[in-house]
């Protein structure tokens, strides 16, 4: 369009209609739930917070009016006890039902933490030895090169499984004697702890079936979360999301794209972006087998079968006391102090070093979880804990006695550290370096 056209556009009788529209688009815009809970998030937020806490409710107000939050909750536990319960937000963006009490989200890999300590308490519970080899408990998953892997390799993203060479689908992921021969069968894409790389959905796989070898009634993770240390608890997570649960009781996602992720900058990792956008690449089998979208996980049908590293629901209430079982206090659940210290040392990296072959950068793992490293600092370094897609984490610091979980409905792009997480975390340790100079102890400073 040329200016002279441009400028005969806008003397014409057409330029009321151009007004009208602008004015209708910046009418919607100041409706759209975003702007409704950027203007008054107080109204919107709910749920308690001790007095030592209160810091962190204002980051989570603010999380509303800065960074774009749509439905939300975080907890927190101090020396056991619940000192941060909050929830807000609309856990529907379209129909703006609001984010209550009792909201359940899909938390992606922050599932894999929740798995993690599932199988701590089989460990404390004597039923396996993570430097035993999985072949050991699981005969059948010593074919093809894997005889030799042992447990923490596997835990550790070391075994070289990150992505199955057979396409799966929604009916075979649902059945464990289905899927298990895959597994089985699977080689390992380079040799066992020669290097590590995100086992981004298999491992969770991995898990349930080494679960089902060891426990003694067999039960998958789901049952065994369930009976062992949910309904102890008096808690909601679910592995596998029973028909039960009313769909009114759940959060939808607000997903972004693939396409907006590859476009991202300074969120994804350069190596891994480049690796999503080859299908053929290690990166994007390791992701996407099954190939669906994010938004399937707005579909009960997506939610039913067990997938240990993805499709955990639940919140974050649930999730925050599931990490006080890695902390010094005992509640239904116990962890014995042996397990406990395996889960507090330091991170061992492969032969080849700590970077990661599918995120390209270091990481930290032990045991199922992340630990702290460079880029991503939470708590103290005996700190154990996991993010998952969208922007959710929950984490255990047990030399600070806190146990710690966020869930958003709005899914963002960063592998961990998101900002609305980052807010809320660093609003956690600033309470404790008040708390701890009001003791007249070594202030904490665990943040740059």
């Amino acid at each position: 369009m040329t200016l002279k056209t441009l400028f005969n556009y806008f003397s014409c009788f057409q330029f009321p209609a151009v007004v009208a529209a602008f004015a209708f688009i910046i009418i919607l815009a100041g409706c759209s739930p975003y702007a409704v809970l950027r203007k008054e998030p107080e109204q919107y937020v709910h749920g308690t917070t001790s007095s030592d806490f209160d810091e962190v409710k204002q980051a989570f107000v603010e999380n509303f009016k800065e960074r774009k939050e749509l439905g939300a909750a975080c907890a927190v536990f101090y020396k056991g006890k619940n000192v941060v319960d909050l929830w807000g937000g609309y856990r529907d963006i379209k129909t703006r039902e609001p984010w209550e009490q009792n909201t359940l989200v899909t938390v992606f890999s922050t599932s894999k933490g929740v798995t993690a300590i599932a199988l701590a308490l089989l460990h404390a519970r004597g039923r396996f030895d993570y430097d035993e080899r999985v072949a050991a408990y699981w005969p059948e998953f010593g074919r093809n090169g894997k005889q030799d892997i042992t447990i923490r390799q596997l835990l550790n993203h070391e075994a070289g499984l990150c992505a199955l060479d057979s396409n799966l689908t929604i009916a075979r992921i649902s059945s464990p004697d289905s899927l298990a021969p895959v597994l089985s069968a699977q080689k390992p894409h380079w040799t066992p702890h020669a290097r590590h790389g995100y086992h981004a959905v298999s491992l969770g796989w991995y898990e349930n079936e080494l679960i089902r070898r060891i426990d003694e009634r067999h039960r998958t993770v789901g049952q065994y979360l369930q009976e062992e240390l949910c309904r102890p608890l008096g808690i909601q997570f679910f592995i596998g999301l029973p028909d039960s649960v009313p769909d009114s009781q759940l959060a939808k996602l607000k997903s972004a794209t693939l396409f907006q992720a590859l476009l991202s900058r300074g969120k994804m990792p350069a190596p891994l972006k480049k690796g999503l956008m080859h299908s053929k690449s290690l990166a994007f089998r390791s992701f996407f087998n099954p190939r669906v979208r994010l938004d399937i996980f707005n579909e009960r049908y997506a939610l039913r079968p067990e997938v240990p590293s993805a499709n955990g629901t639940g919140t974050a209430r649930a999730i925050a006391a599931l990490y006080t079982l890695l902390t010094d206090t005992c509640h239904a659940v116990c962890l014995d102090s042996t397990t406990r210290a395996l889960v507090y040392a330091p991170a061992v990296p492969p032969d080849s070093g700590p970077i990661d072959v599918i995120f390209g950068v270091p990481v930290n793992f032990s045991l199922g979880f992340m630990k702290p490293f460079p880029s991503f600092a939470f708590g103290a370094p005996s700190a154990a804990g996991h993010p998952g897609l969208g922007g959710s984490f929950g984490f255990a610091d047990p030399v600070n006695h806190i146990a710690y979980a966020y869930v958003p409905n709005r899914l963002d792009l960063y592998p961990w550290n998101d900002p609305r997480d980052l807010a809320l975390r660093k609003a956690v340790y600033r309470c404790l370096e008040r708390i701890n100079k009001a003791k007249r102890s070594e202030p904490m400073r665990l943040f740059p």
